[in-house]
C-alpha cells in the first residue's frame, strides 16, 4: 500500500534541491519515479531528444518552431506532436507570439534528471 502524504509533481522539480538521491546511492520513491518517467520517456525518442537539445542550446534560451522545423525531414504536424510531448512531459514551456510558438527548456526538471543519473566516482586508492 502506498505511503500517505503529498505526491511529487512536475512543479516540485523546478527548484535547485535534488528530488531524490542519485540512482547509484538510493532507491527512487515510487511517487518520484511516476513523475520523472514521462520526461525520460519523452527523451527516449531521437527526434524529441534532438528537439530538446536545439531548444536548450538556443541563443537567448528559446527557439521558435520556425527555426526547429527545417532541421528535420518531417511534416509540421509531426514536429508539433513531438513538441507537445515534450511540453506535456514538463520539459519545455511554450509561448505563442503572433503566428509562431517559442519554446524554452525548463532547467529545473533537467537538473533533476541529471542529478538522478549522476554517478559519483569511487573514492579511495
Amino acid at each position: 500500500m502506498p505511503k500517505q502524504g503529498t505526491s511529487l509533481t512536475i512543479a516540485d522539480l523546478n527548484g535547485d534541491a535534488p528530488c531524490c538521491p542519485p540512482l547509484a546511492r538510493g532507491r527512487v520513491p515510487a511517487e518520484t519515479a511516476a513523475v520523472l518517467a514521462p520526461a525520460f520517456k519523452a527523451l527516449g525518442d531521437p527526434v524529441r531528444l534532438r528537439l530538446m537539445s536545439m531548444i536548450a542550446s538556443a541563443e537567448g534560451g528559446e527557439a521558435c518552431v520556425c527555426d526547429l522545423t527545417p532541421a528535420f525531414d518531417l511534416t509540421g504536424p509531426t514536429i508539433s506532436h513531438h513538441l507537445r510531448t515534450l511540453r506535456e512531459a514538463g520539459l519545455v514551456d511554450a509561448e505563442r507570439r503572433g503566428t509562431w510558438v517559442y519554446y524554452r527548456a525548463r532547467p529545473g526538471i533537467l537538473r533533476q534528471l541529471a542529478a538522478l543519473l549522476t554517478v559519483e566516482p569511487a573514492t579511495g586508492p
